[in-house]
């Protein structure tokens, strides 16, 4: 007769959940999350079942469930009173502009919680939901670019910690935005509308932003070019001239990166036969442009809402013949 498995110890059973082994014997302490069977003296082993417990605890924590309300729901094997936000939550009753600040301080709690036990799935089922439950700008704006945030100053502040962290949040977080896109890109565009061309500044890699634009577009049935990290100047110059596009995003993430003369010079492109030729609008997004008015033919939004409404309206104007007018300013 083969003898049952004495069971895991506890380090064992962290390493295995990504999770310190005082959080497991603080959770045995305050709400009574540990081993079934414990004989005094010897060492805790965790059973299949124990572990199981463990593991609903920690996804319902990583989806920002209180942890005494966690514990409960572990325990009892039901689910907790509000469904966490990576589950497919029962619709909110109505309610004014933006979701409620405790559900949104609840979601980027239990996003960051998850990006640092590195739980790739908590995260895809985390994105997923907050942009499900808010759409993508709020989910964008209120979620997912804190979170970014969040773990990339406790990057900084770290000693260079945390860097497994931020690039995997990073990935699931393009990931999640590429498949708002690809839904959106289902939809055809109107014909005759130029795209828009999304590009980074040269030497600037911080993409993320431009993606969620990107995302953002394409939920509005806006054809896109995006050309991501750090364009060289010459094939932007290219790229413009080759696509005569409704507006080009330039993004620059920090002052250090924002290319004025660049800028101007895309602002000042002009393609299209003689007579006839057309510009593009600008669109200097980033916190990296901050401080100078923007000249002619440009135009700094604040944030991802406005972005995708000026641009919306670019689109339009050039689709119906009015994008020299609208790139020059109207002079």
């Amino acid at each position: 007769m083969t003898e049952p498995s004495p069971g895991l110890t506890s380090g064992a059973v962290a390493r295995r959940l990504g999770v310190a082994p005082t959080t497991l014997r603080s959770w045995d302490r305050r709400y009574g999350i540990g081993p079934a069977a414990h004989e005094s003296g010897r060492h805790r082993r965790w059973s299949p079942d124990d572990i199981a417990v463990l593991q609903e605890m920690c996804r319902l924590t990583a989806s920002g469930v209180p942890p005494a309300e966690a514990a409960r729901a572990a325990r009892s094997g039901a689910a907790p009173a509000a469904a966490a936000p990576g589950e497919a939550p029962a619709r909110p009753a109505a309610r004014g502009p933006g979701p409620a600040l405790g559900d949104v301080r609840r979601e980027l709690r239990g996003l960051g919680r998850a990006a640092v036990r590195l739980d790739s799935g908590a995260m895809d089922e985390l994105l997923g939901s907050a942009i499900a439950r808010h759409g993508l700008v709020t989910a964008w704006e209120e979620v997912l670019a804190p979170a970014l945030h969040a773990v990339g100053r406790k990057w900084e502040t770290s000693e260079d910690r945390y860097v497994e962290v931020e690039h995997l949040l990073s990935w699931h977080v393009s990931t999640a935005l590429r498949r708002v896109g690809s839904a959106g890109r289902a939809r055809t565009p109107e014909a005759g509308t130029p795209p828009v061309l999304l590009a980074c500044v040269p030497h600037e890699q911080h993409t993320l932003p431009l993606e969620a634009l990107a995302a953002g577009l394409a939920e509005l049935g806006v054809p896109t070019l995006m050309f991501g990290a750090a364009v060289p100047p010459e094939a932007l110059d290219q790229a413009v001239r080759r696509t005569g596009p409704a507006a080009v995003a330039l993004w620059a993430q920090a002052r250090s990166t924002a290319d004025h003369p660049l800028a101007r010079h895309v602002a000042d492109t002009s393609w299209g036969v003689r007579g006839a030729r057309s510009r593009t609008a600008v669109l200097l997004a980033g916190p990296g442009w901050a401080g100078r008015t923007p000249g002619p033919g440009m135009l700094r939004p604040t944030g991802l809402r406005e972005a995708l409404s000026l641009l919306r309206g670019l689109c339009a104007a050039a689709r119906d013949g009015e994008g020299a007018t609208a790139a020059s300013g109207g002079s």
